[in-house]
């Protein structure tokens, strides 16, 4: 029934190909039935042989047997492949539906899922699963319908020449199917499961690892400073040596028993042949020994289907586990924001449902002014900024916008109200035109072009080959961190935004670079509500208003020179962060 409701799924996603899978079934049987054909032409042939020998020359048909055997054998195969170009042309279709039906989905879920979820873990997901269902759809499902057909198929010669050996035939074949059910049962699914989660796991730390490695060469740390990364290759490693060992004997009986058949005719030749042989006897048992590797074939095709069977189940299981989270809820309402003011009241945000990470967070930044976020790392001040964007719905209490509740405005109309610059922007692999005109499509070159001044850019447009029109990345240019953050304000500067996001803008920034970039950020504020989430304490000592989060609360707020007077948490990090300024200034002239 599971199955069944599997495949329903599968074939939901075909459209009008579901038609071409259903014929690939039709199609397999016809082969498989065909394919037993050559065998009684071959029983014939041995059969004429037998009556004549010694005298050979007197067989007439042993040339039509053949040939007749050749005809069947390629028709069958002809018909086979016949059934898996449509299964193909269908699984193909299925394949791309559900990575189109997925990504569809994505894109309608909140912008913080995919750092919730995990990109690597994620990807895997949307390229794997889907991989997994078309191997299934386009090779398992016709072979399985063939897989079935051939066992009825056999039955039927085996008990027709002769029953006693057809039989005995049967007998390591039930033998090994119970040991294959005790292999595919539901503790097998379960086994399953758990290793696509050592899987993933693995997928998405080294995804994770790959994006680190800046920081371990900046750091000069080791490998094994991503724990977690190496913890993951641990437990996958010996969970599939545990399980390895578990089926081993299972494995070793079954392919004992599928392999039997021939020792079960022999001990029925010797006991069957004590009173002499027949000439029948002996050609129905010349057949035997032809037809029943068949069956170990067959036998080992349904065993890898039932695996292949569980691999879908799980994939469609981690596929509904990305359809499952739901949209953030949009309205039909289309409220405008009467300015660029915020405004959180009693804000409450947990990521997991146990601990906050924001808990009673109340503030208001008005229309024009630059802010700043501080505190120590896990203190909430990514996640404050990223309920103000709407990257996640906050569980208790509102965040307005320009006096209107962030829920209340379009997808749309909010995500042209606030513009974004992250640590570590992110640059297409297309020209650097393409990549600031995604901050607003319908611009002008012209506009580009004024926009890239205003992010004092044209440093980098000057020493290109192809000057904006230049590509970056695979067969292109590369550019340094601080390169690419200033790409990355000409891009909000063409969106026009009037609320700015600076989430650690200038911490991969090399000294050159930040003053461009701080320069960059002087002409991006003008006008604008500013957020900045900063770690380096003097960019924030200009902001109108500073904001010190700690354990998802606000602890300390005021400007600089009245928090640093202050004694508190700012006044220490302020504290802290001069000594450290110090110490590397006295390090660099003693050097």
């Amino acid at each position: 029934m599971n199955k069944q409701s599997n495949l329903s799924r599968l074939l939901a996603y075909a459209g009008g190909h579901k038609y071409l899978t259903i014929a690939s079934w039709f199609l397999s049987v016809i082969s498989a039935l065909i394919a037993l054909v050559p065998f009684v032409y071959i029983w014939a042939l041995i059969r004429e042989v037998l009556e004549v020998a010694p005298a050979f020359s007197q067989a007439q048909n042993l040339a039509h047997y053949g040939w007749m055997a050749v005809l069947f054998a390629a028709l069958a195969l002809l018909i086979y492949v016949a059934a898996l170009m449509c299964s193909h042309l269908s699984a193909f279709r299925i394949a791309a539906n559900i990575r189109s039906h997925a990504m569809h989905h994505i894109a309608t879920l909140p912008l913080g899922f995919m750092a919730q979820f995990g990109s690597g873990k994620l990807r895997k997901i949307v390229n794997e699963s889907s991989a997994a269902t078309e191997t299934y759809l386009a090779h398992q499902l016709p072979d399985k319908a063939g897989a079935i057909a051939t066992p009825l198929g056999l039955l039927a010669m085996l008990f027709l020449f002769d029953w006693r050996l057809g039989l005995l035939s049967l007998l390591p074949v039930v033998l090994a199917f119970l040991i294959m059910a005790s292999m595919t049962g539901a503790k097998m699914q379960q086994k399953m499961k758990e290793y696509q989660n050592a899987l993933d796991d693995m997928s998405n730390e080294a995804v994770e690892y790959v994006r680190g490695v800046p920081v371990v060469k900046t750091f000069g740390q080791t490998v094994f400073s991503f724990k977690r990364f190496k913890d993951s290759i641990d437990r996958y490693g010996k969970w599939v040596i545990a399980y390895t060992k578990q089926l081993r004997l299972p494995m070793m009986f079954y392919t004992t028993a599928v392999n039997s058949v021939f020792a079960f005719l022999i001990a029925a030749a010797l006991l069957f042949t004590q009173n002499g042989v027949s000439s029948t006897f002996l050609l129905n048992l010349i057949f035997y020994i032809i037809i029943t590797p068949i069956i170990t074939i067959t036998l080992t095709k349904i065993m890898f289907q039932s695996e292949n069977a569980m691999i879908v189940a799980d994939a469609l299981e981690r596929i509904d586990s990305v359809l499952c989270v739901q949209p953030l809820v949009q309205t039909k309402e289309s409220a405008r924001p009467v300015d660029s003011s915020v405004e959180l009241k009693g804000v409450c945000y947990s990521y997991d449902g146990k601990t906050d990470a924001l808990h009673d967070v109340s503030l208001r930044i008005d229309a024009g002014k630059t802010v700043a976020f501080v505190g120590p790392s896990g203190g909430g001040k990514t996640t404050l900024a990223n309920v103000i964007a709407r990257f996640f719905d906050v569980q208790q209490g509102q965040v307005c916008v320009g006096g209107v509740d962030v829920r209340n405005i379009p997808k749309q109309q909010l995500m042209h109200a606030v513009s974004f610059v992250f640590q570590n922007s992110k640059l297409l692999k297309t020209s650097i035109l393409e990549n600031v005109r995604l901050g607003k499509p319908q611009a002008t070159r012209e506009e580009v072009m004024r926009a890239l001044e205003a992010a004092q850019c044209m440093d980098i447009i000057e020493k290109l080959p192809q000057g904006v029109d230049t590509v970056i990345g695979a067969k292109g240019v590369y550019l340094s961190g601080g390169e690419q953050q200033r790409i990355a304000i000409a891009r909000v500067m063409l969106k026009n935004a009037p609320i700015i996001i600076l989430d650690e803008a200038t911490a991969f920034a090399d000294p050159d670079n930040e003053i461009r970039v701080q320069q960059a950020f002087s002409e991006l504020a003008k006008g604008k509500t500013v957020i900045m989430i900063a770690h380096r304490l003097s960019t924030v000592v200009k902001a109108d208003e500073i904001f010190v989060l700690k354990e998802g609360q606000i602890v300390q707020h005021g400007t600089h020179a009245a928090l640093s007077e202050q004694e508190g948490l700012y006044r220490s990090m302020w504290e802290n962060y001069q000594t450290s300024v110090q110490w590397k200034v006295g390090k660099e002239a003693a050097v």
